[in-house]
């Protein structure tokens, strides 16, 4: 990964986004496309929820932090975790107004339920590296929270899965220096997807879809 300044930063949440189809990352980061569906309106909602900065609670050993801001310069990715548990043991970082030590964990909201891939499990890593950034400790966990089933999913941040979050990244910021839209490459979760008319990833053609509408009009 080439050097960047924190500007040229790019954004956490897009790692889910391009490890799911990078088509789908281009067309939001790289030419402004965007359209709800009934999947990211119920996403958002649960996100509303847990992304109030000024909500802040204690209970027993736990203290627990929303809508918590994390950038990793190591992966030059900047965000908002949904939730920060500081759990508090024999480990962990000072907090100011709390006494003893407190080991943050990241918690990741999603809408779904738990998958296969590790799409989702790349944006709880990324975000639990950034943590460690910020507090100089090891992180070794992450929690991802699912309003379908209303479970919870512990993820061991392992070295294997780090290594595909640096991946991810360091491919997310190759395809932002090209500039160039990805092929469209058409699988059965593309009908699900909400930028599907703007994709249309049935047409084996490589080319923005700035240029294929403007073919419309001409």
């Amino acid at each position: 990964m080439g050097y960047v300044t924190q500007e040229e930063y790019l954004m956490l949440s897009g790692i889910q986004h391009f490890a799911f189809c990078p088509r789908q990352w281009a067309l939001i980061h790289l030419e402004n496309v965007w359209q709800d569906n009934v999947l990211t309106y119920s996403g958002q909602k649960l996100h509303q929820q847990a992304d109030d900065p000024s909500y802040q609670e204690t209970r027993q050993h736990i203290y627990v932090s929303r809508a918590v801001p994390v950038r990793s310069d190591r992966l030059k990715l900047y965000g908002t975790a949904d939730v920060v548990e500081y759990h508090r043991g024999e480990k962990g970082v000072v907090l100011k107004g709390k006494t003893g030590l407190w080991q943050p964990l990241p918690v990741e909201y999603k809408h779904g339920q738990k998958k296969i891939n590790d799409w989702d499990r790349l944006q709880l890593c990324a975000q639990g590296m950034c943590l460690e950034e910020t507090f100089n400790i090891p992180v070794a966990e992450g929690h991802l929270f699912y309003g379908k089933t209303r479970r919870r999913e512990m993820v061991t941040l392992s070295s294997l899965l780090r290594q595909k979050t640096i991946e991810t990244a360091n491919a997310m910021y190759d395809c932002f220096e090209k500039g160039r839209l990805p092929a469209p490459e058409y699988k059965k979760a593309c009908d699900n997807c909400s930028l599907y008319q703007h994709c249309m990833p049935k047409l084996a053609k490589r080319q923005s879809v700035a240029k294929y509408l403007q073919t419309l009009m001409d």
